[in-house]
């Protein structure tokens, strides 16, 4: 079974949703057929390339929350995070700017085989250590640890190799319904938007699982039944032959 999420970064809610969605897998019964495939839903063109400013400063300037309020609001999302196993989860005393370049570098990890240690990495990275993720030399050391090759890495991003995977992710999403992020897709049949809580999404996983999956009820162990090797013959059958 195949589940593809899509996630931006620096989004608070996409961090957590991509724990959420572990955790579900985690407890699924069939955990292990289970194939969880990170995509890209850029959300910062608002910012410039090369232009960053604290979250404080964009919270204000896009929606006007300061203070006591934003405090609070960010604030109930690490709580929620840390009650979940995700600490430290530093929303409020971070940084944002232009994702894009960020999302080349996880289109490039995904293409060599690392999909999901990459993504695991770079929401590690900015949540876990509020740690830049938006300039070139920035990723470069994230690519170091993703285990990709500095120097083709540089190349990749430099040329701009992924921009259009990246462009073309975010599109498919929205053909999907995407509007924002998270969003997720499981197996092609049910799309889930927003961090739903881990039970919500194990409950979608077994429901689906049960749909494309049908119980088969053996009746007789020796029941007559074709296979790769010919067709048994029943042994009541046998007698009366």
């Amino acid at each position: 079974m195949k589940v593809e999420i899509w996630s931006e970064i620096t989004c608070p809610w996409c961090g957590l949703g991509s724990h959420r969605l572990d955790r579900a897998v985690q407890r699924f019964e069939h955990g292990d057929e289970v194939e969880v495939v990170h995509r890209s839903f850029p959300l910062s063109d608002r910012y410039p390339v090369g232009s960053i400013i604290t979250v404080r400063e964009a919270t204000l300037r896009n929606y006007g929350l300061a203070g006591a309020r934003l405090e609070a609001t960010t604030g109930k999302i690490e709580a929620m995070a840390e009650r979940e196993g995700l600490s430290p989860y530093r929303v409020l005393e971070n940084e944002v700017g232009n994702t894009r370049l960020a999302h080349e570098l996880l289109a490039h990890a995904s293409v060599e085989g690392k999909n999901r240690l990459a993504w695991d990495t770079i929401f590690r990275a900015y949540f876990g250590a509020a740690r830049p993720i938006f300039g070139l030399d920035e990723l470069l050391d994230l690519a170091d640890e993703i285990g990709l090759e500095r120097e083709e890495t540089r190349r990749v991003l430099t040329e701009g190799r992924f921009r259009q995977q990246v462009q073309d992710e975010l599109e498919l999403g929205q053909r999907l319904g995407a509007t924002g992020a998270p969003f997720i897709v499981v197996d092609g049949r049910y799309a889930v938007a927003g961090a739903q809580d881990t039970d919500t999404l194990l409950g979608i996983l077994r429901q689906v699982w049960d749909e494309t999956h049908p119980i088969v009820v053996v009746a007789e162990s020796d029941a007559a039944i074709c296979g790769p090797d010919g067709c048994a013959v029943p042994v009541a059958g046998a007698a009366h032959a």
